[in-house]
This record gives structure tokens, C-alpha cells and sequence, in this order.
């Protein structure tokens, strides 16, 4: 099929999907099922039937794929960071325009962390172990992305859904005495048209209150923050799955792009006024025309993604392992008058054919694939593992056990050296790249712009604050775009110079940009050291999740003294430790939503945000020269 379409083109794949959607509606009519939710019931327990798609061909998994291809697969992420970039730019002016105090803001970006770094490497665990024939990763996807779209509707309409639920509406109580409301500041105005006002005068301002607002809007925040930064570990190990070893670079290369470009044109679409627009007034203002676009585009690029490449489910893999190794076994026992017994294997109902299409050494062995890498010394150790699997987690449909939840969640706790080091050094890149995102406006509009956010409204620090953080947001779209640049060329990078240069020096080609912006507090290095920052961010999201899957193709996490590659007895799964990495990201915000207000005060200055990034960023570099790179 993948050979018909190449000779046909775009324009055969139209009329194959045509084709499909036309039977899937055909069988459809003719079930007729009356009661829908019987309907919805025979469909879920179908996904766990283990030879419902024994007839499926995985002849894509163990080829090379096309950059198209890969940027089909990785469009996922690009929908998350949009999202995100909208959630960076808008929460905070949101939390503050209905009562949220600035100091109890670090609290609110502390919530996600606090629930992710415990949840996420657990997520991964259970996608590791998911049975249903859809695949392990794709389900994952689906219902983080579903957390996702919540947020994206909770944060622009909290506020709202909190007049439904009983808070006062200051519109409506200004129109009532008269006056006019300042959305800015969430004040009541009394007798606007003044320039100035007396005492008297002055003290008749009155702050509304809106605690299920709030409420909404926080919930939203979560929501939308825990599930974008969850929901990238199974799009990466979705990507992995999917690809052979040799595709590895390329592809977490194309999901780095992906993800600079969407957070690019998600940054810029904040920077650009919808409210002079016909679809900003429509859609309610500038906050909810944005929210509503990337809404439709997350919506859009999941669609993508789920529908690129069908996974081999876990049942087909554990299946194709055993009657791989009990045709082995028969096959050597063979005597005087028996004929092969390739096809009497092949004509077991539950076989599938998970070998590559054309033997080549370039495909890379079966189980390079698999997402859960075992380690074993000899053949009696193999055997031994297999029967001490325990009984209570076995497939039904082929009576093939699997390893527990129990076994990957010790495999959270006891990891090898390598792997720890890898999380370190991940930890301080996200603590620095956090200093950066998420304060990195609120510096430009103060020690850029001398700007004061506590000024007068329409005072000139006040306005040279505003002006700050809209310059800032356009060097925050600069980094996103040098993301995507840099993620062109790291797997080049990678093959010319080795994986230990690029890793290290990238961080410390950040670590130079944030000292010089540090140094200079100008307009100009606002733009170009973002440039920095971006080649910061394709390292973090490309280096790491490259070594583990490097160490799971290569069977091994350690080396002896000689630096040779040292087999171990043990069974990880690559789904769990892609989330143990990716969660890193949740404890950096944690530590820094904890400590970087402290820092700022004791210093007096936010510059010290930018300091704190250089230097997290150097020692990210030392943390990188003690990892295991293997021959990478």
C-alpha cells in the first residue's frame, strides 16, 4: 500500500481516504445499533480483544520515513505550543484583571508542577501497559490533549462562567451608578472624565470580587499547563515507536521544529490587536479570539497526529515474541521425516508478522521498536525472566504475561546512573529556560524599559512597562523561531561534532547570550540573545529523549571501565522513562515558582531572573559532560 501510494501521489491518497470513509460509513448503516451507548460499550471492548487487528499491516514501523511524515507525527506538539505560548501570554493579565493578587501569582504556576512531577512518570507507566488496539501512546494523547482543550475554554471564560455562578458583574454595577469600568485594573472609576480627584474622590474606588472567577480561570490554568507539558512524553514516545533507530535524530529534530514554529506564530498571534478585527469582535475581544483560533489549530494538529501511523499494539508485540521464540525451539528440535514449521506457526490464529518488510541491517533489529527494552546476559537468564513474570497481568486473548505496574513504578525510583545524570542535567536546562519564559517579560518592562507594573494607570512608568512586555513578547517569538531554525541542522550537528559537543555547547551558548543580556539591559539584546534561548530550547527538547532512546536501541545504560557497553538483567520501559525526563520540566517550575520571587526581592532588581538563567544554564553544562553518550 505505502508503494501505491508513492506511484500515486497525493492525489491517490485522497481517493484511498475516500475509499475508507465511505466503508466506514457503509458498516456503519448496516449495524444499525440502536441504543448508542451499547453501541459506545461493544466499541471499547473491542479495543481490548488482542486479534481484532492481527490483519493489520505494520510493514510502516520498520522503514524510513519521510520528513513529511515525521512533521505528521510531530504536528502534535506543535498544537501544544501553541496553546502554551497563548497560556504564557495571557494567563497572568487574566488572574490579575479579576482580583488574583501578584503575590499569590507564583502559587498559581506552582499548582501544575506539584501535581505533574509525581503523575507524570505514573502516566508513563501506565502507557508502557496499555492493551487497548489502538496502541499505548495514541490514548495517552487523547485524553491529555481533552485536558488540554478545557483549559483552553476555562481560562478566556472563567471569568464569565463566575457571573452564572453569582459573582457581581462590575459592568453592570458601573451602568448602574453611572460610572465607567477599568478593565486594566479592576476598579470601579468614579467620575472618569476628571483629570484629577480628591482624597474624597479617590477613596470611593471599589474592587470587585470575583471567587468563582478565579476559581475557573485557576482550574483552566492548571488544566491547560499540567496537560501541554504532560501530553508531550507520550507525542515523543509515540515518535519513537513509530520510527526505526535510525530515524531517531531526524525525527525528535522535526518534533523540536514543530514546536519552535508553533510557539512562534502562537506569540505572534498574541502580539497582533484582534480587537480591530471583525473576527476579534465577533469572537468576544482580543483574550477569546486568540484562546478560540488555537483552540480550532490544537484541535487540528492532534487530528493529525492520531491519524499518521497506526501503532503495534502491546498484545501483538508480546505475541510475536513468544512464537518467534517457540518456532525457534521447535525448528531446532526438527527430525528424520518433519517438514519446516514456519507455516504451521504463521497459521496460528493469534500470530501477527511484525518483521520487516526487507531484511537490512539498516532497519535495525524488531525490537529496537518495541518501547520496553530488556537486558539479558545469556539464553537461561531470558528464560528464567520469561517465567517469572507474574500471572495477574497476562493477556487473555494469548495468555502472554507482561511485566507490573509495580515493576515500572521501582523503575521510577531505582534508576541507573546514566539515567539519573540525564535528569539532572535536564532539570537545571528547564530551571534555566523557566527564568527565562516565564519572567522574561516582566525584566524587559522593568530593567529594559524602567517601567513599574505598580505605577499610576497611564502614568509614563507605567506605559514604558507596557511597552516592555509587548517588546518582550516579540523577543519571546524570536527564540521560538531560532528553535526552529536550530532544530534544521542538530542532527547534522550531532553527526559532525557528536552528541557530547552539541549538548554541552549549547548550553553554554545560552549561558553567554543570558550574561550578555544581563550585562547590557538594551532593546537590541532583548532580540538578538533570544536567539540564544532558542538554541537552549532545541537542546532540552531534543538531547535528552536522543539518549534514551539510544540506550534502549542499544540494550544498555551503563559501561565498564573500559567504556565498553555492559548488558544487564531488567526490563524498562521507554514510555517510562521518556515521562521520568520529560517531568523534570515540572519540578523546575516548582523550585522556581518557590524561590525566584526571593531572589528578586533580596536583590531589588530583575535582572536577577536572567543571572539565575545564565548561571543554571553552566551548571546544566557540567551536569552534561558526566553523561554515558555511548557511540552517539
Amino acid at each position: 500500500m505505502e508503494k501505491l501510494h508513492e506511484y500515486q501521489g497525493i492525489t491517490g491518497r485522497l481517493h484511498q481516504l475516500r475509499d475508507n470513509i465511505k466503508e466506514k460509513y457503509s458498516s456503519i448503516n448496516q449495524e444499525n445499533s440502536p441504543n448508542i451507548f451499547e453501541k459506545a460499550k461493544t466499541t471499547a471492548l473491542d479495543q481490548l480483544k488482542g486479534n481484532a487487528s492481527a490483519n493489520v499491516d505494520y510493514s510502516h514501523i520498520y522503514r524510513y520515513k519521510t520528513r513529511a511524515e515525521l512533521v505528521r507525527v510531530s504536528a502534535a506538539v506543535m498544537g501544544i505550543e501553541f496553546s502554551y505560548a497563548a497560556e504564557t501570554a495571557f494567563v497572568s493579565p487574566t488572574l490579575l484583571k479579576i482580583g488574583v493578587e501578584h503575590q499569590h501569582m507564583t502559587l498559581v504556576w506552582a499548582l501544575s508542577p506539584l501535581v505533574g512531577f509525581f503523575l507524570c512518570p505514573i502516566l508513563g507507566s501506565f502507557s508502557d501497559r496499555c492493551k487497548l488496539n489502538m496502541g499505548r501512546r495514541r490514548p495517552f494523547i487523547i485524553i491529555l490533549s481533552i485536558g488540554v482543550f478545557l483549559g483552553l475554554i476555562l481560562v478566556p471564560n472563567g471569568e464569565n462562567l463566575g457571573y452564572w455562578f453569582g459573582d457581581i458583574d462590575p459592568h453592570l454595577q458601573a451602568a448602574a451608578m453611572n460610572t465607567t469600568y477599568n478593565t486594566t485594573y479592576n476598579y470601579l472609576n468614579i467620575m472618569p472624565h476628571r483629570a484629577t480627584a480628591s482624597k474624597s474622590e479617590s477613596e470611593t474606588y471599589v474592587k470587585t470580587s470575583h471567587p468563582w472567577g478565579i476559581f475557573f480561570t485557576v482550574l483552566g490554568t492548571v488544566l491547560l499547563d499540567f496537560d501541554a507539558d504532560a501530553c508531550q512524553s507520550p507525542s515523543r514516545a509515540y515518535l519513537l515507536d513509530v520510527c526505526i533507530p535510525e530515524d531517531h535524530a531526524k525525527g525528535l529534530s522535526t518534533f523540536t521544529i514543530m514546536a519552535g514554529l508553533g510557539g512562534f506564530f502562537g506569540y505572534s498571534m498574541g502580539g497582533l490587536n484582534w480587537d480591530e478585527t471583525e473576527i476579534g469582535r465577533r469572537l468576544g475581544g482580543h483574550v477569546k479570539a486568540v484562546f478560540t483560533i488555537i483552540t480550532f489549530i490544537f484541535i487540528a494538529c492532534v487530528s493529525f497526529t492520531i491519524t499518521s501511523f497506526t501503532e503495534i499494539p502491546l498484545w501483538a508485540l508480546s505475541t510475536s515474541l513468544r512464537q518467534k521464540e517457540k518456532c525457534q525451539a521447535d525448528n531446532a528440535s526438527v527430525n528424520y521425516g518433519t517438514i519446516n514449521n514456519d507455516d504451521d506457526c504463521k497459521s496460528d490464529k493469534n500470530y501477527v508478522e511484525l518483521t520487516p518488510p526487507m531484511p537490512s541491517e539498516n532497519f535495525g533489529d524488531v525490537k529496537d521498536n518495541f518501547g520496553e527494552t530488556s537486558f539479558t546476559e545469556n539464553p537461561e537468564t531470558l528464560m528464567q525472566a520469561t517465567n517469572e513474570v507474574e500471572g495477574d497481568i497476562s493477556l487473555s486473548q494469548n495468555n502472554v504475561e507482561i511485566q507490573s505496574l509495580s515493576h515500572y513504578l521501582l523503575s521510577i525510583v531505582y534508576m541507573p546512573y546514566s539515567l539519573r545524570i540525564v535528569c539532572l542535567t535536564n532539570l537545571f536546562c528547564w530551571m534555566a529556560h523557566v527564568c527565562y519564559s516565564l519572567y522574561f517579560t516582566d525584566f524587559v518592562g522593568e530593567a529594559v524599559f524602567n517601567g513599574d507594573p505598580r505605577a499610576i494607570e497611564g502614568s509614563i512608568p507605567q506605559r514604558r512597562y507596557e511597552e516592555g512586555v509587548r517588546f518582550g513578547c516579540w523577543g519571546m517569538a524570536m527564540y521560538s523561531l531560532s528553535c526552529a531554525c536550530y532544530s534544521l541542522v542538530i542532527d547534522k550537528l550531532i553527526q559532525r561534532f557528536r552528541a557530547k559537543t552539541v549538548y554541552v555547547g549549547g548550553l553554554l551558548f545560552y549561558c553567554t547570550g543570558m550574561t550578555l543580556m544581563a550585562l547590557s539591559r538594551a532593546k537590541f539584546s532583548v532580540i538578538v540573545f533570544s536567539w540564544t534561548a532558542g538554541v537552549m530550547y532545541s537542546t532540552l527538547f531534543t538531547m535528552p529523549y536522543l539518549l534514551v532512546a539510544h540506550y534502549h536501541s542499544m540494550g544498555t545504560f551503563e559501561v565498564d571501565g573500559s567504556g565498553t557497553a555492559k548488558l544487564e538483567s531488567g526490563v524498562r520501559g521507554l514510555g517510562t522513562d521518556v515521562a521520568i525526563v520529560s517531568s523534570m520540566v515540572f519540578l523546575a517550575q516548582f523550585i522556581l515558582s518557590m524561590c525566584m520571587g526571593v531572589i528578586v526581592k533580596v536583590t531589588g532588581t530583575t535582572t536577577a531572573v536572567i543571572s539565575t538563567a545564565s548561571f543554571l544554564s553552566f551548571c546544566g553544562a557540567l551536569s552534561a559532560t558526566k553523561i554515558i553518550y555511548l557511540d552517539l
